[in-house]
């Protein structure tokens, strides 16, 4: 079975992203990089991954299916990309954004509860997972948790889970950091 994993960068304050979904203010270390390039070349949008030194052909390592929500969909739309993502198969949940230009990309208007049930019943590699609020709402499908921690604190923006209060335990796996102090830290549910 599949797993669900929520692999995402966030503040020292708990934010992915600032107030206008910028994630920019990351500080990104060459070790860091390097890494982010050989081990997750498919957390890399298609349009920068050559800039990474990742191949257009290179092998997805760990996922091969993105849900995201819209919030972490638009950035990409910004840039004319209706498909930031195109070596995943790619879900965007949303009940409001109406349409999306690219066939590749399925629009998910409602349950991605059941969206996602059915994904980890199939055959393939995991199930990335992007988007705070998508996070929040599926908190009890979270199989592995992979944070990349940066040491700068935000103040505002996107938090890494919002919704109700719902506590859940993970246990940490295991933990890496790089020579700026970004840590990344694998956490599997408890």
């Amino acid at each position: 079975m599949r797993k669900l994993a929520y692999f995402t960068g966030m503040s020292l304050d708990g934010y992915i992203a600032g107030p206008q979904d910028s994630i920019d203010f990351f500080p990104l270390g060459a070790d860091f990089t390097a890494w982010i390039a050989a081990d997750y070349p498919e957390t890399l949008p298609t349009h920068v991954r050559s800039h990474f030194g990742v191949a257009d052909d290179a092998p997805n390592k760990h996922y091969d299916t993105l849900v995201m929500g819209r919030g972490t969909y638009e950035p990409g739309l910004a840039l004319g990309l209706a498909n930031p993502y195109a070596h995943l198969r790619t879900y965007v949940v949303s009940s409001t954004l109406g349409r999306i230009e690219d066939p590749a990309v399925e629009l998910v208007e409602r349950d991605p509860l059941a969206l996602v049930r059915r994904l980890k019943q199939e055959e393939g590699l995991d199930i990335w997972l992007g988007g705070g609020k998508l996070a929040g709402q599926l908190v009890d499908e979270i199989d592995e948790l992979v944070i990349k921690s940066y040491p700068v604190v935000a103040g505002d923006g996107v938090r890494a889970f919002t919704g109700n209060f719902r506590p859940t335990d993970f246990t940490l796996r295991r933990r890496r950091e790089f020579d700026n102090g970004t840590q990344v830290s694998w956490f599997t549910r408890a």
